[in-house]
């Protein structure tokens, strides 16, 4: 293989014409070495092997294998696979086909360092040649990595698609909207993803120009729906990405909201008659919207109508430009969002996204608002633009005990940020409008990965305040050195083309960040928090430097960062946790080669409990009891205080321990006002959690000041990807998401063990509690001059979970009757028995008090028991209103006229009698 060389750098020349951005008679940027040896190659630094890449399926079947792989001795196996079946390029077998890590990497940093040079971007010969060993250096030991499209396309095509992330944009014509599906095709055919916001198009409550009712976005939605199922990203096996929003003002809103929802119990319905629930399987493959993820974009205005539980006015969209838009529907914002967590409660759609927020900190706002997102909401940007990524492993940092690489990380922030804008006007785009727009305003994508893993090693809980204030730094040091770098490549290279139309408006975001800076270090300092004094200082020195140098040259970038979910290239880097996620869990359960599986210890464990300060023997110790319990949860030697810093996504096998929502959220906020884009991150919720814990949650992201948010119920689909140990079928700890039979032949669903889904497995008993706060129904009865009340307490969804029987005297017999007979049939209801069940086996049981109610319903009662479950059928039971009305109406004739009762006379002779 032939390598990148000096000698290159006398000959290289482009064939294409200069970038709009360069600007002529600029000095260009001079770059030191930092990383890379002088006169030792990186690749010749590294010990290397051949290796086989093989994955399997499910059923130990090999889907991928290519032999004789070159890897660095150093990279994991995971690592091996996932570049060999995702990156390699050219056809197996074939002199075409990539063989070796160092051609992949050479493909993509050579090719990188000659744009740079035929841009201009470089002082000199030294300047370009210190770029290309470093960043070699760099991408080979796993400190940084670009997003999946770089490696796929770069050093293949001439003009390759090299931006993960993309956000159109669609009007009011059937012309825009088919172009839209055009253009999403192409960016899920080269490995990207695409956002937009759906709310340009008029509603299924509007009237068409020619007469008739408009389809609505809703209706369109499926036709990308489909496209984006069939066309595999990138050319590999996995699925298309893509993000559709709808403003909360949108009269389809609620169509929009509860679209998701619907198709996942179609999908339920499916999986009960037998089909595939796997991910790519038959019954999610029938169904609609499985391709997107769906956000609401909601204003302050919105949340403010929430919490004064105000009207809320869905406004028409088809409006001559400049006029106010009239109301078409007025609706109670709690219902919207009560059927939003309703939504995210079964299946994780709709996420939110919270409008006011995200442009407060928009630098460009002249240009524009922020109306949209990528498909994980981290890229959030103005309309028709593109975004290529980048992540660094913050593990490759760490130093001894909790010490932290400052220098070292801000070097990898200005070497990966100078890659990322070279990339931008050397890449291919998928209409003119997102071409332009990426050359006049540059928007970069810089984030971290292994943050989880970092915080545990150091011996710091994800969920408490040095962990935040860590994160803080981090995050604040990313941000401001990738502006400092940015104004740096205005000053030799030129600002984007904006800038000085949103100049004042960009220094006032910078400041913000800046100011926001200022206070996290003295927050650290006035609470004496034990956190890497070189941290906190250059958590604010970077911010002065970056907001003096952009004050004097501008940016070269419209934005900078994102903390993006890192999935693939995560492995790639061999990162313990993606993005800011904490670790799922201490232990996991790798599949292996031919079936069977292998059970991991996490390998930060030992590198936490060494710094808390335990001894080499008492972590053994640990170890050993947590590779047999699955659980570090009372481990000998662990002290109670230090519980938290192991803390996972999920709850172990055999404990009970987990970080609670608020942890993500508190984290999520403190790393928020220092990211130009914003954070891909789902807040995990245990399968116990209620629709109205999701709610709150919503509420409190906006109340943090975080841009947006997507929750994920553990279990409410039925097929998941991660697995976090082994566990017997019969234990009752796994959720999954279930639907029963409910009153009336409908389904509703209902969180249930694992072993209640097993087919032919004996159901564990499972208790579905009502929420703290619950709306609830309270009914005055009477029979026989007798007076009571029944109070019926309700689930979220409207089913009842509970009854309130009051009858005389408090204290008396009837009344402590009723209130035991109240409870347990409560406990009944919560327990899963159906209230169709009840009705079949209380209805019609006679004992006094009984006679005439005076309900036209139900007539006569021949006792209390017999009144309240027939009226509760009636209420709860549509499919059984008629019919038992026509019931009532015959038991009191029957009974008037002296027949026997059928329930204790013999049922058939008396019905027929009746009849």
């Amino acid at each position: 293989m032939t390598l990148f060389s000096v000698a290159e750098l006398d000959t290289t020349t482009t064939t294409q014409a200069p970038p709009p951005s360069h600007r002529p008679g600029r000095p260009g940027l001079r770059y030191e070495r930092v990383f890379a040896s002088a006169d030792v190659h990186p690749f010749d630094e590294l010990e290397w092997e051949l290796r086989t890449a093989s994955i399997a399926d499910e059923k130990g079947g090999v889907v991928f294998e290519q032999t004789n792989v070159e890897v660095p001795a150093s990279w994991s196996q995971l690592a091996t696979n996932v570049v060999a079946s995702k990156y390699f390029r050219g056809a197996i077998g074939t002199d075409e086909r990539e063989t070796s890590v160092k051609q992949l990497i050479e493909r993509v940093s050579a090719t990188i360092t000659r744009w740079a040079i035929a841009d201009g971007t470089f002082a000199d010969k030294d300047s370009a040649r210190n770029f290309y060993l470093d960043l070699t250096w760099v991408l080979v030991n796993q400190v940084a990595c670009f997003n999946s499209p770089v490696w796929f396309n770069v050093g293949v095509e001439e003009r390759p698609q090299c931006s993960a992330c993309f956000i159109n944009s669609v009007d009011d014509t059937m012309e825009s909207i088919l172009d839209l599906a055009k253009v999403e095709g192409m960016l899920f055919k080269f490995g990207s993803g695409a956002g937009v916001n759906l709310s340009a198009i008029r509603s299924s409550k509007e009237q068409l120009t020619t007469g008739g009712s408009a389809s609505g976005p809703v209706s369109f939605m499926k036709g990308f729906d489909a496209f984006a199922g069939v066309i595999k990203s990138g050319g590999k096996t996995r699925r298309a990405a893509k993000m559709q929003i709808l403003d909360a003002d949108h009269p389809d809103i609620l169509d929009f909201v509860d679209a998701k929802a619907n198709e996942e119990k179609k999908a339920w319905a499916l999986i009960e008659q037998g089909y595939d629930g796997c991910f790519n399987g038959e019954a999610y493959g029938s169904v609609y919207f499985q391709n997107a993820n769906l956000s609401v974009r909601a204003t302050d205005a919105f949340m403010r109508a929430l919490q004064n539980d105000q009207p809320w006015e869905l406004k028409a969209v088809n409006v001559p430009k400049g006029q106010p838009r009239p109301s078409v529907e007025k609706v109670r914002a709690k219902e919207v969002m009560r059927r939003i967590a309703h939504g995210t409660w079964v299946c994780g759609d709709p996420g939110m996204q919270f409008h006011d927020t995200i442009n407060a900190w928009n630098p460009v706002r002249n240009s524009g608002p922020i109306r949209a997102s990528n498909p994980c909401s981290e890229y959030m940007f103005l309309d028709d633009t593109a975004c290529n990524l980048a992540s660094i492993n913050l593990r490759k940092f760490q130093q001894h005990g909790r010490a932290f690489d400052v220098e070292g990380y801000r070097n990898c922030i200005r070497l990966m940020i100078i890659a990322q804008d070279t990339l931008v006007d050397n890449a291919s785009y998928p209409t003119p409008q997102i071409e332009v727009n990426s050359h006049e305003y540059r928007p970069l994508g810089l984030g971290y990965a292994n943050l989880g893993a970092l915080l545990m090693s150091m011996g710091f809980a994800y969920d408490s305040d040095s962990g935040r204030e860590v994160a803080g730094c981090l995050t604040a040091i990313l941000t401001g050195e990738a502006y400092r770098t940015s104004a740096e490549l205005a000053k030799d290279v030129g600002a984007f083309k904006h800038f000085e139309k949103n100049r004042d408006r960009f220094l006032h975001v910078i400041d913000k960040h800046r100011s926001a800076a200022e206070d996290l270090a003295a927050s650290v300092r006035e609470r004496g928090l034990p956190v890497d004094e070189g941290l906190v200082q250059a958590a604010t020195t970077s911010w002065d430097d970056a907001y003096a140098l952009g004050r004097e040259h501008g940016y070269r970038n419209a934005q900078a960062t994102v903390i993006a979910p890192t999935g693939t290239i995560a492995f790639l880097m061999d990162c313990a946790t993606t993005g800011i996620e904490p670790d799922i869990a201490l232990i996991k359960v790798k599949k292996l080669v031919g079936g069977g599986s292998l059970k991991l210890v996490n390998p930060t464990v030992p590198e936490a409990l060494s710094n808390l300060g335990y001894s080499e023997a008492q972590i053994e110790e640990m170890q050993a009891y947590l590779d047999e319990h699955e659980t570090i949860e009372g481990a000998p030697h662990l002290k109670d205080e230090h519980l938290p810093v192991f803390d996972c996504a999920f709850k172990p096998m055999n404990g009970v321990r987990s970080i609670h929502y608020m942890g993500h959220l508190k984290m999520m906020s403190a790393t928020q006002p220092f990211i130009s884009g914003a954070i891909s991150k789902t807040i995990n919720m245990p399968s116990s959690a209620t629709a109205e814990e999701i709610e709150q949650a919503y509420i409190k992201a906006w109340q943090l000041g975080l841009k947006a948010v997507a929750i994920y119920r553990d279990g409410s689909k039925r097929t998941q990807p991660l697995s976090t140990g082994t566990k017997k079928a019969d234990d009752g700890k796994v959720a999954a998401k279930e639907t029963v039979e409910a009153e009336g032949g409908a389904t509703v669903g209902v969180t249930v063990p694992a072993a209640a889904v097993a087919r032919g497995g004996a159901p564990a008993p499972y208790r579905r509690r009502l929420p703290d706060e619950r709306r609830s129904l309270t009914h005055k009865f009477r029979i026989g001059g007798h007076e009571g009340y029944l109070t019926v307490g309700l689930y979220p969804d409207g089913t009842p979970g509970e009854i309130f029987i009051r009858m005389a005297k408090q204290g008396s017999f009837v009344s402590g009757l009723m209130d035991a007979f109240a409870t347990a049939t409560s406990i009944m209801l919560q327990y899963g028995v159906p209230l169709n069940a009840l009705a079949k086996t209380f209805s019609h049981v006679r004992f006094e008090p009984d006679g005439f109610t005076g309900n036209p319903d139900v007539p006569f009662a021949r006792s209390v028991l017999d009144y309240i479950f027939r009226w509760l059928s009636i209420k709860f039971l549509q499919e059984n209103q008629e019919a038992e009305a026509r019931d009532t109406e015959a038991s009191a004739a029957a009974d008037e006229s002296g027949e026997a009762d059928p329930a204790s006379a013999g049922g058939a002779a008396g019905k027929t009698t009746r009849e």
